[in-house]
């Protein structure tokens, strides 16, 4: 396989998976804001910081509301991690690849990406937004089960499997960094009721409140969501269930020393934290060395499989 068809794989799915994440956390956002009491102010900054563009909101946006922030996560093109943005940068990859991957995805990602941006005036409406988002993401979980169960399951598709866990590895971690940061347990104590609603937001972002329900038997409360959301391995968004897939394609793939060593290494440094334990500065300093980690894995993955030259021999 020609290193930029898989590149080309790669960024396909990680850009579907970015739109997917990014309209699930604005459509389950804009429904905790209404569970909220009015007495509390919802920062929607919060969304901005996960996906990690506030220095470009910043130069381009003055208010920081729900209308600026939907509008930068929705439909600005200038943010590479806006809905509009990754859906076009998904098709612009598949567009190049149509020979590797089925017509009826390629047509799915196209019609998602197409509709999508001739409807983008109803997404940035309040009254439109719900709509908008439920069936971006019905779109983009079509086009995954399409390329599950239409797709070679050839080293394409390890490719495939590759960014989009990685993607979703990634949003994970985002999401119980800056969500965690900023839950009620640091407010007044007349607000303890409502810190229940603000991990279940927690959970749906990632669409795991239902999974978790299964899996830990206990009502949602912190400790026991950070360990599964961190540690299960089942559930296909917790963090090592996705780094386990990750690895799981990259063992079917020539080369593989490198990326599989570093991937050790990181479902290690999982499997023996104790995340319910964390206290809220040591629980954002180990998000940092899972990221950091992700950026290397990606890093190398990307000299090894990507690049005109092979990575020098570690």
């Amino acid at each position: 396989m020609l290193s930029r068809v898989a590149e080309n794989i790669y960024w396909m799915a990680r850009y579907i998976e970015r739109a997917e994440n990014t309209a699930r956390l604005i459509n389950v956002t804009s429904n905790l804001v209404l569970d909220l009491p009015k007495t509390v102010t919802f920062e929607w900054r919060n969304l901005v910081d996960i996906t990690g563009y506030s220095t470009l909101f910043d130069e381009n946006y003055t208010a920081v509301d729900d209308r600026s922030v939907v509008k930068f996560l929705v439909g600005d093109f200038r943010n590479p991690g806006s809905v509009i943005r990754s859906l076009d940068s998904a098709r612009e990859n598949a567009r190049t690849i149509r020979d590797i991957i089925p017509r009826e995805a390629w047509e799915q990602i196209n019609h998602l990406c197409l509709r999508c941006k001739g409807n983008l005036q109803l997404g940035l409406s309040r009254q439109g937004r719900y709509d908008y988002l439920r069936w971006t993401i019905l779109g983009t979980q079509t086009i995954t089960g399409m390329l599950a169960g239409t797709m070679n399951h050839d080293a394409g598709y390890d490719f495939l499997r590759t960014g989009r866990n990685l993607e979703r590895a990634d949003m994970t971690t985002r999401i119980i960094d800056v969500r965690s940061a900023n839950l009620l347990t640091e407010q007044p104590t007349d607000l303890a009721p409502f810190e229940n609603i603000q991990w279940m937001s927690v959970l749906k972002s990632l669409t795991g409140y239902q999974m978790y329900r299964r899996t830990m038997q206990v009502r949602v409360r912190r400790p026991d969501v950070l360990k599964f959301l961190f540690q299960d391995k089942r559930f296909p968004r917790a963090f090592y269930h996705a780094i386990c897939e990750v690895e799981s394609c990259l063992r079917d793939l020539p080369r593989n020393d490198g990326p599989l060593r570093l991937i050790t290494q990181l479902q290690r440094m999982v499997s023996d934290s104790k995340p319910e334990r964390l206290s809220q500065v040591e629980l954002h300093r180990f998000v940092d060395e899972l990221q950091a980690h992700l950026a290397e894995i990606h890093n190398q993955i990307s000299a090894t499989y990507f690049s005109v030259t092979l990575p020098a021999t570690p």
